[in-house]
């Protein structure tokens, strides 16, 4: 999924090692929205048995949970600890006010917005052919963005110029690009501005996302669904929203086709992070509580 990719070299994370996005679920993706979303804001170490029967509910075998483990030790975002036999990790103090990281955190993507003004922001730039290594990353930056190539060089979004613009062409060369505020001027033989998107596959992502989830909330309202589905569920849609939240453009309405599916797609989202939150809680308690009964009483819900 190169898209995520590209977003995920241009966060707010600076320099902290950030995992690649991949397609489908990674293991360290998954703990660090775990530890974001039920362990947020504690200082405590939890013992990494606890940890690998967590991603074990996912179908992570113990030795892919141990070396995701390793690995975000080795990056810098995980802190281990030894007590005689026993391993332990807690999120690293310079990383734990970032999580849960990423716009997964940010309920209000895929809402409704104001009317749009009609005002595009383009970018132009040029890259010269000794420096054309910056190409890619200037490109990933802008696309991490919303923005999209109208033509080679010309890149266009909705939304107004803001910080992270600014940040994302500090590494184009200098005087080699300009930033652009205008209106369009319509005409059927012109290409259309919006042209620059292809919404197909995105849109067929959010239809994707209803179809897998919209069971699971009937399930819900039967009371059928069991804390560790409620566990597993929900934490998949959390992952899929992010991916969403930075691969969307998040276009202005009447920029988007007839019966868009974002907006149904962000209500069931919503319906289901509140309805299988106990469920989820639940479910992490049981498991740490295995291990240490007391730790189980403060795993909590990330608060908005």
């Amino acid at each position: 999924m190169s898209d995520v990719e590209a977003a995920a070299r241009f966060t707010e994370f600076g320099e902290i090692d950030m995992p690649r996005f991949q397609v489908g679920f990674p293991p360290q993706h998954l703990l660090l929205t775990l530890l974001g979303d039920y362990w947020s804001g504690r200082s405590e170490p939890l013992p990494s048995a606890a940890l690998v029967d967590l991603l074990a509910d996912f179908d992570v075998n113990p030795s892919g949970a141990r070396a995701a483990l390793s690995r975000l030790s080795i990056r810098g975002l995980l802190v281990g600890t030894k007590d005689g036999r026993n391993t332990f990790y807690r999120v690293a103090d310079e990383f734990a006010h970032l999580l849960p990281y990423g716009p997964i955190h940010t309920l209000a993507f895929g809402k409704p917005k104001p009317d749009w003004d009609g005002v595009w922001t383009m970018v132009a730039f040029t890259v010269p052919e000794d420096q054309r290594r910056l190409r890619p990353m200037l490109r990933g930056r802008l696309q991490s963005l919303g923005f999209a190539p109208l033509y080679d060089g010309l890149w266009v979004s909705p939304h107004p110029p803001d910080k992270k613009l600014e940040i994302a062409l500090e590494i184009a060369p200098p005087k080699s690009c300009t930033v652009i505020r205008a209106s369009e001027l319509s005409q059927a033989a012109r290409l259309p501005v919006s042209s620059a998107w292809d919404l197909t596959e995105l849109g067929q992502s959010y239809a994707e996302f209803i179809s897998t989830f919209r069971p699971v909330l009937r399930r819900l309202q039967n009371g059928h669904v069991s804390p560790t589905e409620a566990l597993v569920s929900r934490t998949r849609a959390n992952y899929r929203w992010f991916v969403f939240a930075v691969t969307d453009p998040d276009l202005p309405q009447m920029l988007l086709p007839n019966r868009w599916p974002r907006a149904a797609a962000h209500d069931l989202f919503i319906a289901l992070g509140e309805g299988l939150a106990s469920l989820a809680v639940e479910r992490v308690r049981q498991i740490v509580s295995k291990y240490d009964a007391e730790l189980a009483t403060r795993v909590a819900l990330r608060t908005p």
